[in-house]
């Protein structure tokens, strides 16, 4: 297997750990906290880890392996399609979905990573950004649910409050 795809499945193991530490140790209504209006809070960040993980990323995935077209995503109307399910099942769901997505990654070879496949709204896509942004996607909610988790902290801090400027969400 590629370096760069160990880098990718080391990050994507990461995630459901991460995550499980966070369920278990955060309060729940910290967890469930939107950091402002319209924004998601970290079960809705989790929940939508759990949603794309196989049927974009893998499926995705799959799709280039295979030379196959693949439609483009709507997180805003696909979403928003179910209640977000308690902590502990989301991290339960997403540590199964994982186990099962991660064998995507299995046999990729350097010359498969630039393979393409077509989305109907970007072009081609090489499998190597895809794996990218797979990659990136699950750290990026990562970051977007702690984000939403510090807000109260942040909004307390005083006269240290300007050391949070990149993540305070009434300044950015």
């Amino acid at each position: 297997m590629s370096e760069f795809v160990e880098q990718v499945r080391s990050v994507l193991q990461a995630g459901p750990p991460r995550w499980s530490a966070l369920v278990v140790h955060v309060p729940n209504d910290l967890l469930e906290r939107a950091p402002a209006p319209g924004e998601w809070s970290a079960l809705s960040c989790l929940q939508h880890l759990v949603d794309l993980d196989d049927a974009i990323f893998a499926g995705r995935a799959r799709s280039i392996l295979a030379g196959e077209p693949f439609a483009a995503f709507d997180p805003a109307g696909d979403h928003a399609a179910h209640p977000i399910a308690d902590g502990p099942e989301l991290v339960r769901q997403l540590q199964e979905e994982r186990a099962r997505t991660l064998l995507v990654l299995d046999g990729i070879t350097d010359a498969d990573l630039d393979r393409t496949g077509h989305h109907d709204k970007l072009g081609d896509l090489s499998l190597r950004a895809h794996l990218s942004e797979w990659a990136g996607h699950d750290l990026m909610h990562m970051v977007q649910a702690e984000r939403a988790i510090m807000q109260p902290f942040i909004l307390q801090s005083g006269v240290m409050r300007g050391f949070f400027r990149d993540h305070d969400v009434e300044t950015t």
